[in-house]
Protein backbone atom coordinates (compact mmCIF):
# COMPACT_ATOMS: atom_id res chain seq x y z
CA UNK A 1 0.00 0.00 0.00
CA UNK A 2 1.25 3.53 -0.99
CA UNK A 3 1.16 5.54 2.24
CA UNK A 4 1.13 9.09 1.63
CA UNK A 5 1.18 12.00 3.93
CA UNK A 6 -2.03 13.70 4.59
CA UNK A 7 -2.07 17.82 4.12
CA UNK A 8 -5.35 20.02 5.39
CA UNK A 9 -6.47 22.63 3.92
CA UNK A 10 -8.89 25.18 4.34
CA UNK A 11 -11.08 26.74 1.63
CA UNK A 12 -13.71 28.99 1.54
CA UNK A 13 -16.08 30.37 -1.54
CA UNK A 14 -16.68 33.61 -0.62
CA UNK A 15 -19.85 35.34 -2.03
CA UNK A 16 -20.53 38.91 -2.78
CA UNK A 17 -23.82 40.42 -2.87
CA UNK A 18 -24.09 39.57 -6.53
CA UNK A 19 -24.10 35.57 -5.96
CA UNK A 20 -20.28 35.60 -7.57
CA UNK A 21 -17.46 33.23 -5.86
CA UNK A 22 -14.02 34.65 -5.56
CA UNK A 23 -11.09 32.72 -7.12
CA UNK A 24 -7.79 32.79 -7.16
CA UNK A 25 -5.08 32.37 -9.87
CA UNK A 26 -2.18 30.68 -8.97
CA UNK A 27 1.02 32.95 -9.40
CA UNK A 28 4.42 31.94 -11.44
CA UNK A 29 6.72 29.72 -9.41
CA UNK A 30 3.90 28.08 -7.09
CA UNK A 31 3.31 24.13 -7.93
CA UNK A 32 0.07 24.34 -10.55
CA UNK A 33 0.80 27.93 -11.35
CA UNK A 34 -1.79 29.58 -13.60
CA UNK A 35 -4.54 27.18 -12.23
CA UNK A 36 -7.61 28.94 -10.45
CA UNK A 37 -8.64 28.04 -7.02
CA UNK A 38 -10.56 29.27 -4.44
CA UNK A 39 -9.24 31.12 -1.28
CA UNK A 40 -7.45 29.60 1.77
CA UNK A 41 -4.21 27.40 2.97
CA UNK A 42 -2.82 25.05 5.14
CA UNK A 43 -3.51 24.50 8.74
CA UNK A 44 -1.46 24.88 10.96
CA UNK A 45 -0.67 23.06 14.09
CA UNK A 46 -2.66 23.56 16.73
CA UNK A 47 -5.51 25.45 14.14
CA UNK A 48 -9.10 24.58 13.24
CA UNK A 49 -9.87 24.86 9.57
CA UNK A 50 -11.87 27.65 10.27
CA UNK A 51 -8.98 29.39 12.18
CA UNK A 52 -6.45 28.99 9.48
CA UNK A 53 -9.49 30.48 6.94
CA UNK A 54 -9.82 33.90 8.96
CA UNK A 55 -5.98 33.84 8.94
CA UNK A 56 -5.64 32.81 5.44
CA UNK A 57 -8.53 35.59 4.15
CA UNK A 58 -6.70 38.16 6.16
CA UNK A 59 -3.09 37.63 5.11
CA UNK A 60 -3.96 36.76 1.06
CA UNK A 61 -6.90 39.00 -0.08
CA UNK A 62 -7.00 41.63 3.42
CA UNK A 63 -10.86 40.27 4.19
CA UNK A 64 -11.85 40.19 7.67
CA UNK A 65 -14.36 37.79 9.14
CA UNK A 66 -15.78 35.28 11.81
CA UNK A 67 -16.70 32.36 12.74
CA UNK A 68 -20.08 32.82 12.63
CA UNK A 69 -20.07 33.74 9.07
CA UNK A 70 -18.17 30.56 8.07
CA UNK A 71 -20.63 27.97 6.99
CA UNK A 72 -19.72 24.38 6.17
CA UNK A 73 -20.56 23.38 2.43
CA UNK A 74 -18.51 20.05 1.90
CA UNK A 75 -14.95 18.75 1.10
CA UNK A 76 -12.65 17.54 -1.26
CA UNK A 77 -10.59 14.00 -0.59
CA UNK A 78 -8.03 13.96 -3.69
CA UNK A 79 -4.84 11.45 -3.68
CA UNK A 80 -2.36 13.71 -5.47
CA UNK A 81 0.94 12.18 -6.48
CA UNK A 82 3.25 13.52 -3.36
CA UNK A 83 -0.02 13.86 -0.91
CA UNK A 84 -3.18 13.09 0.03
CA UNK A 85 -5.33 16.32 0.20
CA UNK A 86 -8.40 16.65 2.19
CA UNK A 87 -9.68 19.84 1.78
CA UNK A 88 -13.25 21.30 3.84
CA UNK A 89 -15.09 23.88 1.67
CA UNK A 90 -16.71 26.80 3.37
CA UNK A 91 -19.43 29.56 2.57
CA UNK A 92 -18.56 33.20 3.77
CA UNK A 93 -21.08 35.62 2.88
CA UNK A 94 -20.28 38.11 5.51
CA UNK A 95 -17.19 39.73 6.13
CA UNK A 96 -15.06 43.14 5.71
CA UNK A 97 -12.90 44.20 3.36
CA UNK A 98 -12.75 44.58 -0.19
CA UNK A 99 -10.42 41.29 -1.60
CA UNK A 100 -6.96 42.62 -2.67
CA UNK A 101 -4.34 40.29 -4.15
CA UNK A 102 -1.55 40.60 -1.50
CA UNK A 103 0.36 37.70 -2.65
CA UNK A 104 1.05 38.46 -6.73
CA UNK A 105 -2.64 36.48 -7.06
CA UNK A 106 -4.90 36.97 -10.03
CA UNK A 107 -8.41 37.23 -8.44
CA UNK A 108 -11.87 37.02 -10.11
CA UNK A 109 -15.46 37.38 -9.24
CA UNK A 110 -17.00 34.30 -11.16
CA UNK A 111 -21.20 33.20 -11.02
CA UNK A 112 -20.52 29.34 -9.95
CA UNK A 113 -22.29 28.80 -13.56
CA UNK A 114 -19.05 29.81 -15.19
CA UNK A 115 -16.55 28.51 -12.97
CA UNK A 116 -15.79 25.88 -15.04
CA UNK A 117 -14.44 28.19 -17.82
CA UNK A 118 -11.00 28.27 -15.56
CA UNK A 119 -8.92 25.57 -15.49
CA UNK A 120 -8.63 24.05 -11.38
CA UNK A 121 -6.68 21.87 -9.24
CA UNK A 122 -8.22 18.13 -10.10
CA UNK A 123 -9.30 18.62 -6.01
CA UNK A 124 -11.42 21.92 -6.66
CA UNK A 125 -13.59 20.57 -9.28
CA UNK A 126 -15.98 18.43 -7.42
CA UNK A 127 -16.75 21.14 -5.83
CA UNK A 128 -18.35 23.21 -8.21
CA UNK A 129 -21.84 21.52 -8.48
CA UNK A 130 -22.37 22.15 -4.68
CA UNK A 131 -21.87 25.95 -5.31
CA UNK A 132 -24.24 26.00 -8.27
CA UNK A 133 -27.05 23.99 -6.41
CA UNK A 134 -26.40 26.43 -3.33
CA UNK A 135 -26.17 29.94 -4.62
Amino acid sequence: MNVKNMLLVAACALVDADGRVLIAQRPKGKSMAGLWEFPGGKVEAGETPEDALIRELEEELGIVTQLACLAPLTFASHSYERFHLLMPLFVCRRYQGIAQPREGQVLKWVRPQKLRDYPMPAADEPLIPYLIDLI
